[in-house]
């Protein structure tokens, strides 16, 4: 006789505790959105877009006010988190753009995380860790890069930067094939339903597979990022709202559900006492390619202005973390990879040339300074420099902007003019920096003229 699911779970439960199942290591669940807005979620003040799982879960955790990617686009953020290096420090320094050649005559496959980094999972590994990522990879499509390559037990998901949420099929084409669903190394099978749920399925079975042990999932999912695509049912839920922005918020509600999902498994398995979570996004959101509101910040994916590189941040570990609260200095999604192997037992000191730092003792008042005194970014020409409040954002083409971030989170009074010898020190400090990084192992070409050179940018930013 098949047991009800309910009943199944309480007695994996139960028996998981009498059993002992339960590990001293935690388990780790990292959720990241991408290209989500800044404001475009309930407990960032959103009034449009319904996020009540996320804002459940913002309740029980530690809310992270100034938290930064190490990019503004999906591929150099990602390898920047992965590593818990500034991704420039190896060459990852722009999208990996696939069909197109760089200067150096690299293709887009063969534009990837470098073999020779190290990446969160395999540390985690080395710590007896099971370690699964299910959704957007972007780390490069050659087989060489695989997830499965670089310390990930499974995988489930696609190589490229944005695929349809939709299977493929009669009618939806399959144009590029690292928009492939895949599953492991080279099983390729397009799933049934809407991807941003059975992400959410995925990572759940996993969990129920592997609760003996301590596990890491990366649950990359690929919403909201474009296509603009949402479920009939979602997008009946949304009043008030047209077009693309209608559309991102039905998005939004679908992943919102499917991070609840997670949660609530969780729970039911009997791991919620004994696991770390974060949830936070890759870049800032693309106010032009899908109507996604970064409020109060200026600016949007692609660029240094904080509404390109600042970032909503949730962080849940239950008896080392005080839920409900708030961490006001500057964090980056740098530290995560520091975070995540001193919780698992590993030692962050034995590890040389990372740029995060461990977030625990900060949160927890242990360690009273900052994270961080200075962040930088960089991008081919363009560049940002953060030390304490002072932010200075370097242009091509125009004069360096000075900001006060604390006073001007906006970014719209330029004190530049007012503060030359701030300008100068920041300038320096920024160039002395980038004279300790490596060649960009690959720059894509601008082949076209005008609009179309437009376009190009458009999709070598989005992607």
């Amino acid at each position: 006789m098949k047991l009800p699911r309910q009943v199944f779970l309480f007695l994996v439960s139960f028996f998981a505790l009498i059993n002992g199942w339960a590990q001293d290591k935690p388990n780790i669940v990292f959720i990241l959105s991408d290209d989500a807005g800044y404001a475009d979620f309930g407990f960032q003040g959103s009034k449009e877009f319904k996020t009540p799982e996320l804002d459940k879960f913002a309740k029980n955790s530690v809310i992270f006010t100034q938290a930064y990617v190490s990019a503004a686009v999906c591929g150099p953020s990602r390898a920047g988190l992965l590593t818990g290096k500034y991704q420039q420090k190896f060459g990852f320094e722009e999208n990996n753009v696939p069909g197109l050649m760089s200067k150096n005559g690299i293709t887009g496959d063969d534009m990837g995380l470098p073999l020779d980094q190290k990446t969160m999972a395999d540390y985690l590994k080395e710590q007896g860790y099971k370690t699964a990522i299910f959704g957007k990879w972007h780390q490069g499509n050659a087989d060489r890069f695989h997830p499965t390559k670089r310390g990930f037990d499974e995988f489930y998901g696609f190589r490229g930067g944005a695929r349809s949420y939709m299977p493929y099929g009669t009618n939806n084409e399959l144009k590029r094939d690292e928009d492939r669903l895949e599953r492991g190394f080279g099983d390729f099978k397009e799933h049934d339903g809407y991807l941003t749920d059975d992400l959410a399925e995925e990572a759940n079975s996993f969990m129920e597979r592997n609760q003996k042990n301590p596990f890491f999932i990366y649950l990359a999912f690929n919403a909201v990022h474009t296509p603009m695509e949402a479920t009939e049912e979602d997008l009946k839920k949304v009043q008030g709202l047209t077009g693309k922005r209608k559309t991102l918020a039905a998005m939004a509600i679908a992943m919102d559900r499917a991070c609840g999902k997670v949660f609530d498994h969780i729970k039911e398995l009997g791991l919620d006492k004994n696991t770390l979570i974060v949830f936070t996004n890759d870049n800032g959101g693309p106010s032009d390619a899908n109507e996604s509101l970064n409020d109060p910040l200026s600016g949007t994916k692609a660029n240094h202005l904080e509404g390109g590189i600042r970032v909503p941040f949730l962080m849940s570990w239950p008896g080392k973390l005080k839920p409900n609260t708030v961490y006001d200095n500057p964090i980056s999604t740098l530290d995560l990879l520091p975070t995540f192997l001193n919780a698992a037992g590993g030692d962050v000191n034995a590890v040389e040339g990372l740029d995060g730092v461990d977030l625990i003792p900060y949160v927890q008042g242990k360690n009273n300074g900052k994270p961080h005194e200075v962040l930088y970014w960089k991008k081919e020409n363009r560049g940002a420099i953060r030390q304490n409040d002072w932010k200075l954002v370097r242009f091509p083409d125009r004069p360096a902007e000075l900001y006060n971030i604390k006073e001007d989170i906006a970014e719209t009074n330029d004190l530049a003019s007012k503060y030359p010898e701030k300008v100068r020190e920041l300038y320096k400090k920024l160039f002395d920096w980038e004279l300790t990084l490596e060649r960009p192992l690959w720059q894509l070409e601008r082949r076209f003229e005008g609009k179309a050179a437009t376009r190009m940018d458009t999709y070598r930013n989005h992607n």
